[in-house]
């Protein structure tokens, strides 16, 4: 099974997220992934909240992955700092703290691992045409089955 992979490094600047939204949206569209397409959609906002994590809670510049196989989309986003992922619990009116919590929500997998000094944070979204047989075919992934939404 071949896997498409690209890349984009982010900076450590807020600004970046838009860009990296841009890149994505981009990259999804000569993949045959339309700009309506609810898996765009979903994508888009999980690139969102990772490059939003990386670069306003580290600090660190970052690299945006995105792996295109079956069964579907992986997104990674890796950085250099070394302080694991701390999903927190907003409270109603809070403006953040929601981040991997849509992320567990959103994606069908998602975890952490520690890279040279820093970590890597992914998530993987299925296509919807996919057999509940089917287990993870992307580079590193843990061999789970599927967790449909």
């Amino acid at each position: 099974m071949q896997v498409l992979q690209v890349q984009l490094e982010v900076g450590p600047d807020p600004a970046e997220v838009g860009r990296a939204r841009r890149w994505a949206r981009s990259r999804l569209a000569g993949c045959g992934i339309g700009d309506d397409e609810p898996l765009a959609e979903t994508l888009i906002l999980l690139i969102s909240e990772l490059v939003t994590n990386a670069v306003v809670h580290t600090g660190c510049p970052a690299v945006l992955r995105m792996l295109f196989g079956a069964p579907g989309v992986r997104v990674e986003v890796a950085d250099a700092s070394d302080r694991p992922p701390a999903p927190r619990h907003a409270a109603g009116d809070d403006t953040g703290g929601r981040g991997l919590e849509l992320v567990d929500g959103l994606a069908d997998r998602w975890g952490w691992q520690r890279e040279g000094a820093g970590k890597r944070i992914w998530c993987e979204i299925d296509r919807a045409d996919k057999s509940v047989d089917d287990t993870s075919e992307f580079p590193g992934a843990p061999r789970e089955p599927h967790v449909y939404l």
